[in-house]
């Protein structure tokens, strides 16, 4: 196999498996900036991913090949309005924001599975009609070595992760919103001091994890899952989370460790046609993510520094 064969094989399923994890994760970036600790990004992926395949079953026959965009709208808007029971727990209520984060996973995963058994008999869903297939990006898939690796058969919603992760960033670094919003995470009454409502901006960032993390999971079930059932999303939101830490709450340190983690997802399913890896039992590529995601964070979490008021309940007139 030649060296542009590898990459060929290599980056477009890196790519694949990245992009739910990219959504998600910058989701996180928003709520933990603000500092709001969301641990409920699994269950923000659950919700996502069951709302787009509910929608999807539903309504393939009225919006036809446009139906998976329409779901993932429809999954980033329901993921929204969920994550609004974490921020009232967390910024209203003053709960603590690691159990409100659980209560969540755990509450978007009986929902769901409840659900599905109510209007399908049994514990999963039908197969989508209409999902995400890749395609090769027009012009820009003639471009020479370049063509065959980046923009052949490839999803075009992995590239929208990839330029949603630079939008994020520069709302974050280069708008008056974004310093708000880094502010009330930093030093929320030295923000409120200046005018600026904590409680709103904390509202507005962890509804917006809900929004991401609701279109990670619609994107993750309509094209790798195909389907929703209780282990559609089993572990994914938690390494988006793991990829909100390893990147030191940046989102283009997120995209990076997201696509990491991504590469290590599609080891499984490239194994095959890359000669070091055919040999090796298929337990240990299936597990690999998990591990890399411990070793990374081992490495690297003494080293990164969260927002200094991440996790802590504002009252106002309080230092």
């Amino acid at each position: 196999m030649g060296f542009i064969d590898l990459l060929q094989s290599i980056i477009p399923p890196a790519l694949f498996f990245s992009a739910p994890l990219i959504f998600t994760a910058l989701g996180g970036v928003f709520s933990e900036r603000s500092g709001v600790i969301n641990i409920g990004l699994e269950g923000l992926m659950v919700m996502g991913a069951f709302v787009g395949v509910v929608f999807n079953l539903k309504f393939a026959d009225m919006f036809g090949s446009w139906t998976p965009w329409i779901s993932i709208i429809a999954a980033a808007l329901i993921g929204g309005v969920f994550s609004l029971i974490h921020a009232v727990a967390a910024v209203s209520f003053r709960a603590n924001q690691v159990v409100s984060g659980v209560a969540i996973n755990f509450l978007a995963l009986g929902l769901g599975v409840f659900l599905t058994k109510q209007w399908y008999g049994k514990g999963q869903t039908e197969m989508v009609s209409e999902q995400f297939f890749s395609r090769d990006i027009p012009v820009l898939a003639d471009i020479p070595i370049i063509g065959k690796i980046f923009f052949q058969d490839i999803y075009l919603t992995s590239y929208l992760a990839i330029i949603l992760a630079f939008i994020v960033w520069y709302i974050l670094y280069k708008t008056s919103f974004g310093l708000r919003l880094r502010s009330v995470g930093e030093h929320p009454m030295a923000a409120d001091t200046n005018g600026i409502s904590v409680y709103k901006m904390r509202y507005t960032a962890v509804i917006l994890s809900g929004v991401l993390g609701g279109l990670g999971g619609s994107v993750f079930a309509l094209t790798i899952a195909l389907n929703f059932s209780h282990a559609t999303i089993v572990g994914q939101g938690f390494m988006s989370l793991a990829a909100v830490i390893f990147g030191k709450w940046h989102p283009l340190g997120a995209m990076g460790a997201a696509l990491f983690f991504g590469f290590a997802q599609s080891l499984s399913v490239i194994s095959g046609g890359i000669p070091v890896l055919e040999d090796i039992p298929q337990v240990f590529l299936l597990i690999a993510p998990y591990v890399l995601t411990i070793l990374a964070l081992a490495g690297f979490i003494g080293r990164a520094e969260a927002p200094k008021a991440n996790g802590e309940p504002y009252i106002k007139g309080t230092r």
